[in-house]
């Protein structure tokens, strides 16, 4: 079937590539889902795989040419680049040890990149990285996909219009079950692996994730923490629960926990804000809900799609509220933001955009970063670019 508008420059599908994702991975099927939600993005290249054989046969079950299946992105950059219908911009999700590398191919030919988080697996590779965005012409997202979630948008224009008032207290947590027990599969193996997640293990998986969602939500990032990271499972090298305290520059204090064992948790990421004038509350089970309680008011409930949701939100939402939208959908709207802000960069526009960037993700990996350093000096108190 014919894609309406695909000989139009502005309005056809991005000529997208994708870089890891292949046989068995989980990651990469979300983002092909995101890409295709919208009719943005048309997948016509890929190194998926470092495996050569495996990258090809990836490649082939997915109906990529044979001559758009690379055996590694040195030379997918190298050769889309110089192609006159290459790739615009490129999908990273890989293993974070790599993201750095890629990205750096990719931005020095000019192409997009559409990186999964964390930025890279070593606060050195971060900066490298956003000293290299910084001199591309090329455009650097980061799917921090909660951001994605409207009832997220909606409690961050609540925080900025000053409905909570000045905030004083931000509480964030991520727990998991699924790395309660030594394992080994394809996740767990490179999650628990130093050389390739980076020195940390539940904060940079999904401790970034809580991270970047209070900072998100508050408009405020952390001036310095005190963290007490553990390691219960025997053998592993990483990090599997973490206890963060918070102190922001604004003068607004924060806890965070992550962990990845916690019996009982599946994705249980959960938010609360508190000001002077009110608090609000959101799950990310339960994302079409999000909880305001002005001071000395009743609880209310503010629903994806019905009343209360601000105008600027609505177009994050694409059913109608009572039918569940949440992960894939999230991911979605950042890809959605990407294209918005691709095609009018092509077009030598600038348009705002919520999608985190090069400096959000460099901020997450400076959180992981003060996270390791402080656990190693019991809890100290450290500043995040220290």
């Amino acid at each position: 079937m014919a894609i309406e508008g695909k000989d139009n420059p502005q309005t056809r599908p991005i000529r997208l590539g994708m870089v890891g994702g292949g046989k068995d991975a989980f990651i990469g099927a979300v983002h092909r889902i995101a890409s295709r939600i919208d009719g943005r993005y048309e997948l016509v290249a890929g190194a998926l795989s470092s495996t050569p054989a495996k990258a090809e046969e990836s490649g082939s079950a997915l109906g990529l040419d044979e001559d758009r299946i690379y055996a590694d992105f040195e030379a997918m950059a190298k050769r889309e680049a110089r192609l006159k219908n290459g790739i615009e911009a490129v999908a990273i999700v890989t293993p974070n040890h790599v993201h750095y590398p890629a990205a750096k191919a990719f931005l020095k030919r000019g192409i997009h990149v559409i990186c999964d988080k964390p930025l890279t697996s070593t606060l050195a590779d971060a900066r490298k990285l956003a000293k290299a965005a910084d001199s591309s012409d090329a455009l650097f997202f980061l799917t921090h996909n909660y951001t994605g979630y409207p009832m997220v948008r909606q409690a961050r224009e609540m925080v900025h219009n000053g409905d909570l008032g000045t905030i004083r207290v931000v509480q964030v947590e991520y727990p998991q079950d699924w790395l309660t027990v030594k394992q080994s599969n394809k996740q767990a193996d490179w999650r628990t692996d130093p050389a390739r997640s980076g020195a940390g293990g539940s904060t940079g998986d999904i401790g970034t994730h809580a991270y970047n969602l209070a900072c998100f939500i508050t408009g405020q990032s952390a001036e310095s923490l005190a963290a007490d990271l553990q390691s219960f499972v025997p053998g592993r090298q990483v990090d599997d629960n973490g206890h963060v305290m918070l102190r922001y520059a604004s003068g607004a204090r924060g806890m965070l926990w992550c962990s990845q064992v916690a019996p009982g948790n599946e994705n249980n990421l959960k938010i609360r804000v508190y000001g002077d004038k009110g608090g609000l509350e959101w799950h990310q089970e339960n994302p079409n809900y999000l909880h305001v309680t002005p001071f000395g008011e009743p609880k209310r409930i503010v629903t994806r799609g019905g009343a209360g949701m601000s105008d600027s939100v609505a177009p994050a939402t694409r059913i109608p509220p009572g039918h569940p939208e949440g992960y894939l959908e999230g991911f979605a709207n950042l890809y959605k933001d990407a294209a918005d802000v691709i095609r009018a960069h092509q077009a030598g526009k600038e348009i705002g955009s919520l999608v985190p960037g090069i400096g959000d993700g460099l901020a997450g990996v400076q959180f992981v970063d003060a996270c390791v350093r402080s656990s190693a000096r019991n809890a100290a108190w450290v500043k995040l670019n220290g």
